[in-house]
């Protein structure tokens, strides 16, 4: 992925320390062990773990689990693993727990699931933060280009204002063209899944009950804006490969056996 780095912003460069934590839990509907799965000789973790320790922003990486089978295998390729509860209702509040103890001013979620995430949009991701102190979270977005991809209710649409700050994430097509598409029509965005926060606002999201528009849609990152906080977003121009299937694990795999980075 090449990341499309924001108009009129500077270099990444801060004193402040960033943590990368990655939520992995064993159980999955579509994929059982799916941070286990066989990815070129590797567990898929260790491929997401050793993508987020190359991004130059990051002075740590974290595996949040709920399984001591990844855990041991964390700890196999040596990498930092902790064992948290098993029945947070989110990943954000598995997030939260993994970071309470932590003094690390930013924290980034990574999916368990995102072997070939790009290490510059977690440096992007950051930098939306360390470059506006009026913003506590950031997240990535993607155009959408194929149409069938606007009524998948598994690919998350944000409609963002003209900064870049995201006004409404659903799993239904937004916008709505009510009549025809105008000749100026916006451009349709997919959300990523990769977040940013400042670490005391991401203890204070996951303190705050679930919202309405969060239930309805099944979407934690609506809690934020429901209750007034701002996401700003950075857009990436190729969207990422991640894997929920048997069918996307496969072409991972074909990938990174051609060759990929």
């Amino acid at each position: 992925m090449h990341p499309v780095p924001p108009q009129g912003t500077s270099d990444f460069s801060t004193p402040e320390s960033a943590i990368v934590v990655i939520p992995a839990r064993y159980q999955s509907s579509r994929l059982p062990g799916k941070p286990l799965a066989d990815i070129a000789g590797r567990p898929m973790i260790e491929h997401v773990y050793r993508r987020a320790q190359a991004a130059e922003s990051v002075d740590s990486v974290l595996v949040a689990t709920d399984d001591t089978r990844i855990q041991d295998a964390v700890t196999k390729f040596g990498g930092k693993a902790l064992l948290t509860v098993g029945d947070h209702p989110s990943g954000t509040d598995r997030l939260a727990e993994a970071t309470r103890d932590l003094k690390f001013d930013f924290v980034i979620n990574l999916q368990a699931d995102e072997p070939l995430v790009d290490p510059g949009t977690i440096d992007l991701v950051l930098k939306a933060l360390t470059n506006n102190p009026k913003i506590s979270m950031s997240t990535v977005r993607c155009p959408i280009e194929r149409p069938a991809e606007l009524k998948n209710p598994n690919i998350v649409k944000v409609a963002i204002d003209t900064s870049g700050l995201a006004l409404y994430f659903s799993r239904s097509p937004i916008p709505y063209f009510r009549d025809v598409v105008p000749e100026r029509a916006p451009t349709i965005y997919r959300h990523v899944g990769l977040y940013a926060y400042r670490r005391e606002f991401l203890l204070h999201l996951a303190s705050l009950k679930p919202t309405p528009l969060e239930q309805a849609e099944q979407l934690e990152q609506l809690r934020a804006l429901e209750h007034g906080y701002r996401i700003q977003t950075v857009e990436i121009t190729e969207e990422p490969v991640g894997v929920d299937t048997q069918q996307d694990l496969d072409r991972v795999r074909r990938i990174l056996s051609a060759g990929a980075p």
